[in-house]
């Protein structure tokens, strides 16, 4: 009897497993299939990438690769990368399939939402990166070097370092979801939240400051948007205020099916 009652709960268990190998394939075969449509323009989207600090370079001054074999993978580096990024509205669908039928209807409204506003945000913060921050970084510090020492990027540590600044603006813009994300998991109130405005300008200056070159221009560039991707999730975090038991609706506790 026990050794029934252990199989019955062994095979829910098993199907998850199976499902969740399912979606990790998919977004494996997607990965896959765009960096294969990537890789013929490997060459031309690291160019575009390096546009920005080619542009203020000093005449007769290139890049450099360092490695042997960096002229070659680097390139294809970059189309992984670009490829797993293309990537994220596929991803985050298999994720959002994979957990949608344990969740609640009210959760369901909410969730759903929150997964596109993240997408497009990261989305907002790599493209500011790109066509607002880089050229002002990449003006600066071309003109900073010391006389007589030439500015030769190797091309592997420029990709390193723009990959890095993407991701961390691209998490910056993501201020709105963790707002809102914080009042509807009941961790604060808006008008709590309100309160700390004037740290959270503080805040967003000194990030500014560790992120952009050590001019108020480029700082301010990153820490206004910032506090005003704060304003935004605090106004719109009202709406995603926790219900009691009292307000939510019957079908509202109960799970739901994706195909509902």
């Amino acid at each position: 009897m026990n050794t029934n009652k252990i199989e019955e709960a062994a095979l829910p268990f098993i199907s998850h497993l199976i499902e969740l190998r399912t979606r990790l394939l998919k977004i494996v075969v997607c990965v896959i299939v765009i960096f294969l449509a990537l890789s013929a323009y490997a060459n031309d989207i690291y160019s575009f990438l390096a546009g920005p600090l080619l542009k203020h370079m000093p005449q007769n001054s290139t890049m450099i690769a360092i490695d042997v074999a960096s002229p070659f993978f680097t390139p294809f580096k970059l189309a992984l990368v670009l490829a797993v990024f293309i990537s994220v509205p596929v991803i985050l669908y298999q994720f959002w399939a994979f957990v949608a039928p344990g969740l609640y209807k009210h959760e369901r409204r909410m969730v759903f939402p929150l997964l596109i506003a993240s997408t497009f945000l990261f989305y907002l913060g790599v493209v500011f990166a790109y066509f607002v921050v880089f050229p002002l970084i990449f003006g600066f510090l071309t003109t900073a070097a010391p006389e007589g020492v030439a500015v030769m990027t190797d091309i592997t540590k420029y990709l390193d370092f723009v990959l890095t600044l993407f991701f961390a603006f691209g998490i910056c813009f993501e201020v709105p979801i963790f707002t809102i994300v914080m009042v509807w998991t009941g961790l604060i109130t808006p008008a709590s939240l309100a309160e700390k405005r004037p740290y959270v300008i503080v805040g967003a200056f000194v990030i500014g400051a560790f992120l952009t070159p050590p001019d108020a221009i480029s700082q301010t560039l990153l820490a206004v948007p910032m506090w005003m991707l704060f304003e935004i999730g605090l106004l719109f975090s009202k709406l995603f205020v926790p219900k009691t038991d009292a307000d939510m609706d019957e079908d509202d506790k109960l799970p739901v099916k994706l195909d509902e």
